[in-house]
């Protein structure tokens, strides 16, 4: 019989595996990919829908772009993973997915902390369908808006995404000249947290030019239908609030008999879980590193890790030893709107710097994993939305 692998997952961890497994998978494998989803989302650029809806076609790629005809892509959501059966249950268990081995790479979902009200009036930003939604709530709000009763727009959440969306927020007030306020709030005494101070000051610069509002060092303590309230600071009404202060491993890992922290499975630094046919990688997982911490749920950990999970389920069912992999990191680029922060990034010499070199690179990063993925002639046709 044959021998069954499935990835499930469609964001850069899963579709990074399917498409390495896919030159590696010898004849006697069948390869079956499971995601809630049939495109693979550019998440990092996901912010720039929040701007013009019309970038989603530019940083979606259809799954059989990416899928081998030999693979079985089953569209639906994962809701539970059966070890001792060793299947895949997809929509509430209607559906079940059998396997060999299976790479877990769901991703992650939204943690709100316990802080009431936060989930039943946030946005967030995990997905396509969230940044059209904030795309048309802020829309809403600007035309709503008058220069004597202005939109209010609350991100919360300074690190990536909520940088990002805030830049993006602004793009699109300053475009369509609405009387907008935008605040970025976070719990922290700094912005982007953990990152260090000349990167901290590179991306504060940037965003009170583009006119919004930093507000640290004050957590939330609880939202309710148009208000916000913090420890310490006054109250802030919204019209809009889009909350990005936190993640955690998915429900359908609830539950499942293997070793996780809050959803995420525990991985060795070969992203074999505590069950041998189990591998996980991404936000999905919770990665084993030298040293103290663990892998960092990025994308660029993501895109690395694929192809040693890959190689690790081929070795795996030949039998053979499992490689370790260590994360390199390359640099952090951060958007915000037109302009972008790039820090110790391993090809230039420079470790802090912004502009036109930061603009181009922060392109060139997204360019780079659609092309790894597709082609570089999808690459370039995206180019003017990255």
């Amino acid at each position: 019989m044959a021998t069954k692998v499935v990835v499930l997952g469609a964001g850069y961890a899963g579709a990074g595996t399917v498409k390495d497994l896919q030159k590696q998978l010898g004849q006697g494998v069948e390869l079956t990919w499971v995601a809630d989803v049939d495109y693979h989302l550019v998440l990092h650029e996901s912010h720039r829908v929040i701007r013009d809806p019309a970038v989603q076609h530019k940083i979606t790629i259809p799954v059989g772009e990416i899928a081998d005809p030999g693979t079985e892509f089953v569209r639906g959501e994962v809701t539970g993973l059966d070890t001792d059966e060793r299947v895949v249950e997809v929509d509430d268990g209607e559906t079940t997915v059998d396997y060999d081995y299976v790479v877990v790479a769901l991703g992650s979902q939204t943690a709100y902390y316990g802080i009431p009200g936060l989930e039943e009036y946030s946005h967030t930003l995990k997905g396509l369908d969230d940044a059209l939604e904030i795309h048309e709530a802020v829309k809403d709000a600007a035309q709503d808006a008058t220069r004597d009763d202005r939109a209010q727009v609350v991100v919360g959440g300074a690190g990536l995404s909520g940088i990002q969306s805030a830049g993006e927020i602004a793009e699109f007030r300053d475009k369509h000249r609405a009387p907008m306020d935008i605040y970025l709030v976070e719990a922290l005494e700094e912005i982007f947290p953990p990152g260090d101070p000349e990167i901290q000051g590179a991306l504060r610069k940037r965003l009170q030019e583009n006119d919004i509002e930093i507000l640290t060092d004050d957590p939330i303590t609880e939202a309710e239908e148009d208000v916000i309230h913090f420890d310490e600071r006054d109250p802030i009404d919204f019209d809009v609030f889009l909350w990005t202060g936190g993640v955690t491993g998915r429900d359908a890992m609830d539950g499942v008999d293997v070793e996780n922290e809050h959803n995420r499975l525990n991985a060795e630094m070969d992203f074999r879980t505590s069950d041998e046919r189990v591998f996980a990688l991404g936000d999905s997982a919770v990665i084993d590193q030298p040293g103290e911490h663990p892998a960092p749920p990025t994308a660029q950990a993501a895109w690395q890790a694929a192809e040693v999970v890959a190689d690790n389920v081929v070795r795996a069912i030949n039998g053979q030893r499992l490689e370790t992999w260590t994360h390199e990191d390359k640099g952090t680029v951060v958007s915000v709107g037109e302009s972008a922060v790039a820090h110790d990034v391993y090809i230039s010499p420079v470790t802090t710097f912004g502009g036109f070199p930061a603009k181009m690179l922060k392109k060139g990063i997204a360019a780079r994993w659609i092309a790894d993925l597709t082609s570089w002639k999808r690459a370039w046709n995206a180019w003017d939305a990255l």
